[in-house]
């Protein structure tokens, strides 16, 4: 397993898009709509995302973290941001998420070797979790923003 692995996933490449792409663009106000027939707003995706990303760190750490006792505590902010700020202090939060993963993959190959931790497994798994979960989520934003109309981002992205 090297890092190239771990940085195209959390950062889009090949069959993963840059999470952070999802989340470009969209106005903060449209953040927290969601179209009909969706459970989810993006604004309330980000926040799970959030959620679990520091969890998976925290964890990875040594943080004495307590698994969530239902789905829905895993569901923080609200159905909408109050303001732009709040917005994009989240988004900022993610990507510094991001940045901290990459950061324990890398420390993880090439000082640990992703032995294992505790005794739960190895590390490299609770990092290929993340990278699939921010993958999956990042794949709802996508498509909630297509029906609303927000898709593609200003800088581009993928539309087939």
């Amino acid at each position: 397993m090297s890092s190239y692995l771990f940085k195209n996933g959390l950062h889009g490449d090949d069959a993963h898009i840059n999470p952070l792409w999802v989340f470009e663009g969209l106005q903060w106000e449209v953040s927290g709509k969601r179209p009909e027939g969706c459970p989810y707003s993006v604004w309330q995706i980000l926040n799970h995302m959030i959620f679990w990303q520091d969890f998976i760190l925290g964890y990875l750490k040594g943080a004495n973290t307590n698994f969530p006792e239902h789905a829905d505590d895993s569901w923080p902010g609200g159905k909408a941001p109050s303001t732009e700020i709040e917005w994009e202090d989240a988004v900022f939060k993610f990507s510094e998420g991001l940045k901290k993963a990459e950061n324990e993959a890398k420390m993880n190959l090439e000082e640990r070797g992703f032995g294992k931790w505790k005794s739960e497994g190895n590390r490299g798994d609770f990092l290929v979790m993340l990278v699939n979960h921010n993958s999956y989520h990042a794949g709802q934003v996508v498509l909630i923003r297509r029906i609303m109309g927000e898709w593609p981002p200003p800088s581009g992205g993928y539309t087939w």
